[in-house]
């Protein structure tokens, strides 16, 4: 890839990664619920789910779930079920004070963040349509496509890294400054509406979008 062209695939991941949607959510609800050390690995789940979308378009199944009525159905109802439950649990958590954010007794494990994350990137038919329509193109096809495929993956996921590490710390830094369980309970019942907000509107999404 020419350094001209990577420059402009770089801003467009900046682009893709500061706009609102589930992944912002899902990084700002991790930090809130258990500060950023421990938070910080949900976006490590939502670079997976991106690595694994754009691996789906490298090899050619994004192509096919986007012209698949069936595939495309069953990617996006599991995507809309998983936001609403995410929804429901945030919405049902209980006000924890961030002093206890060490507590494995109280919190969801590393492993089960980065699964959660990973979940929300990777069963989303949006995203595969998504990036159906912006990746090539930066793509060369005279010239070899999985390193290629590679230099996007990775841009995509340094600029994530990044972006979802700021609405990390930036939810988490409003939990160390609320002293009231009310006001936590009420952020995590914002929180749990986003994301239900964000799977209704997966649910609106149509292939031809």
């Amino acid at each position: 890839m020419e350094f001209a062209t990577w420059l402009t695939l770089f801003a467009a991941c900046w682009a893709i990664s500061l706009s609102p949607g589930a992944g912002a959510v899902a990084a700002m609800s991790a930090g809130l619920s258990h500060g950023f050390k421990r938070g910080y690995f949900m976006t490590f789940g939502l670079i997976l789910g991106i690595l694994t979308q754009v691996l789906f378009v490298s090899a050619g199944l994004g192509a096919l779930i986007a012209a698949s009525e069936t595939a495309f159905a069953f990617i996006k109802w599991a995507g809309v079920a998983y936001l609403i439950w995410l929804g429901v649990q945030q919405w049902r958590a209980p006000a924890r004070p961030l002093v206890a954010a060490d507590d494995g007794a109280l919190q969801v494990t590393r492993r089960q963040l980065v699964l959660r994350g990973w979940g929300i990137n990777a069963v989303n038919p949006k995203g595969t349509v998504f990036l159906l329509a912006v990746v090539p193109q930066f793509l060369d096809l005279h010239a070899p496509l999985a390193r290629q495929y590679l230099v996007i993956g990775c841009t995509l996921a340094f600029t994530d890294l990044v972006v979802m590490g700021g609405y990390t710390v930036l939810a988490a830094r409003v939990l160390a400054a609320l002293k009231s369980e009310s006001h936590i309970k009420t952020l995590n019942r914002v929180f749990g509406s986003l994301f239900i907000a964000a799977g209704a509107l997966l649910a609106t999404f149509k292939r031809s979008a």
